[in-house]
């Protein structure tokens, strides 16, 4: 087993066998998004990177006059997918969430910000922790609202986990026509 560096939750090994991952299997402690061609440049494992920037609409609220905690894990999911994404043109669904707990509630004209860093990955999956901050809209201060760690898995047109470096598996259009 190793653990990632920079991670703070469970260590991380091939336990998602269930998932299409080999059994026993350790996952890489050091990834290497496509994006990444000189290592020597590569930001710090612990660098967070904008994935998601949203401004809070009134159509967000509860009854409350705050933003639907639902509304901010959608576009947690949608941040990892897009951290996830880095690692292959696949199919990405999401494995699990770990717990999130709300720091401080958002805002209707609230900034908020999605930023993304990769744990681990696996064969087929990709470990993502997501930061959230608020930026305040009436006075621009920044507030955290919470973090989460999930576990993306690449799977085909058949919901099967495909190892993520393996060709794309979604035509130009990013959706349906699949190659795989």
């Amino acid at each position: 087993m190793l653990r990632c560096p920079w991670h703070h939750g469970p260590e991380v090994t091939g336990a998602f066998a269930s998932l299409g991952e080999n059994p026993g299997e350790t996952t890489h402690p050091h990834p290497k998004p496509a994006i990444v061609t000189n290592l020597m440049n590569a930001p710090a494992p612990d660098t967070y990177h904008p994935a998601l920037r949203v401004v809070m609409m009134p159509r967000d609220t509860n009854a409350y006059g705050t933003i639907f905690g639902g509304v901010i894990l959608s576009y947690v999911d949608q941040a990892g997918f897009i951290e996830a994404r880095k690692y292959g043109h696949h199919r990405w669904v999401t494995a699990s969430i770990e717990r999130v707990d709300f720091q401080a509630p958002v805002m209707v004209g609230d900034v908020v910000d999605f930023l993304t860093r990769t744990c681990s990955t696996g064969t087929t999956s990709v470990r993502v922790a997501v930061r959230v901050e608020a930026e305040r809209y009436t006075t621009g201060d920044v507030v955290p609202v919470t973090t989460a760690e999930m576990t993306m898995v690449a799977v085909n047109a058949a919901a099967k986990p495909i190892p993520f470096d393996s060709p794309p598996s979604v035509g130009p259009s990013g959706l349906g026509a699949s190659r795989s």
